[in-house]
């Protein structure tokens, strides 16, 4: 017999969680009301007004599991009122700073599970969300460095922390809770009909790259004179000189053999899992994160090394057996959808957080 799906109470932008769980999640949206879909009744909005109720909900324990979605700053924080006041529907009386509030009311009284699932850029914890890893069962983290305790460098330590630091038992409480998770497919693009019928298409470029690079990463600028020059060799190199909107994006991805994925600001990004979803492999510098099922070289992707050489070694070699990567890239086309469409993700988290929860409780 199926165990009944779990009853999730979700915080965050976008209700990830109602992707695995549609029947059984009631999401609370932090978008702005001009952004926020509510045809859906188990998706409510945010606000001052609905700030009550949704502490209500928290307190009467009628869930399985709480997931929050942090934002970038707490309500106290000078960037939240600016980016508050400081926009277009602030001049139509619309000021969305209540939904600031959404992720403070796990401060409520309840002994029902937290997860916290963080998207975020930066490979480190605020000082200002430790909170949120406090109240936590389990924290996902998306840039969760290998060391896991360098999340707290500059934050709740001033430098790499220390064996003191790392000795003391609230810290090592904090630690445990970490867990890696991937950005992975963007939100339905798994389900699109137009993505897999592109997927098969015949190839017509080698290497496929389309991103910013000035103002982004150095692995970005480096890679991109060994691209040049790959060009200059004859490797049919396509880069675009403007920007693409997203079908003709997906569709050039879908044209190339590779698709270049060197880390921005982050090293997990989408284009790690689009790749694949078009029928492409994506060509990835060396891992420098923890990573949740990470794609697997030879099999689903190539990795390079950061140093002068290494992208255009990687590039060369899996360009020299085609066949081999119309397999790869039918292999990581199932691996994306099976381990990183963001239901499969929604899974991960329910399933680990409540089982953690048992755990602690004996």
């Amino acid at each position: 017999m199926t165990a009944p799906a779990p009853r999730i109470l979700e915080i965050g932008l976008v209700p990830l969680m109602a992707q695995a769980y549609p029947d059984s999640t009631d999401h609370w949206s932090l978008q702005t009301p001009d952004a926020f879909d509510g045809r859906n009744p188990r998706h409510r909005l945010v606000t001052f007004a609905s700030l009550p109720r949704l502490w209500r909900a928290i307190r009467e324990q009628k869930h399985d599991l709480i997931v929050v979605q942090p934002m970038s700053y707490r309500p106290w924080q000078s960037q939240a009122i600016v980016r508050t006041i400081f926009r277009r529907s602030a001049l139509k009386g619309v000021v969305p700073y209540g939904r600031y509030f959404g992720p403070e009311l796990i401060r409520a009284n309840t002994n029902v599970p937290v997860a916290i699932w963080d998207w975020d850029d930066p490979p480190f914890i605020p000082r200002h969300n430790v909170f949120f890893l406090d109240r936590a069962t389990c924290y996902f983290k998306r840039e969760l460095p290998p060391d896991h305790w360098r999340v707290f460098m500059n934050t709740l330590h001033p430098r790499l922390p220390t064996p003191r630091f790392r000795s003391k038992p609230k810290n090592c409480e904090r630690v445990a809770k970490l867990r890696p998770i991937s950005l992975g497919v963007p939100l339905g693009l798994d389900r699109d009909g137009e993505v897999a019928k592109i997927a098969g298409r015949e190839k017509s470029a080698d290497i496929f790259f389309a991103g910013r690079v000035a103002g982004s990463s150095t692995v970005r600028e480096r890679g991109l004179a060994e691209l040049l020059a790959l060009r200059d060799k004859g490797i049919v190199v396509d880069i675009p000189d403007k920007n693409l909107d997203r079908q003709a994006y997906l569709e050039r991805c879908a044209s190339a053999w590779l698709v270049w994925s060197p880390e921005g600001y982050g090293y997990d990004c989408f284009r790690h899992y689009e790749a694949p979803l078009c029928g492409s492999v994506p060509l990835i510098n060396a891992p420098t994160i923890d990573r949740y099922q990470p794609l697997q070289d030879g099999v689903h992707c190539f990795y390079y090394g950061p140093e002068p050489g290494g992208l255009t070694r990687a590039a060369e070699r899996a360009l020299s057996d085609k066949t081999r990567l119309a397999a790869m890239a039918r292999t990581g086309r199932d691996f994306a959808i099976a381990e990183h469409a963001i239901a499969a993700l929604a899974r991960y988290v329910a399933e680990t957080t409540l089982s953690a929860a048992v755990t602690q409780r004996t």
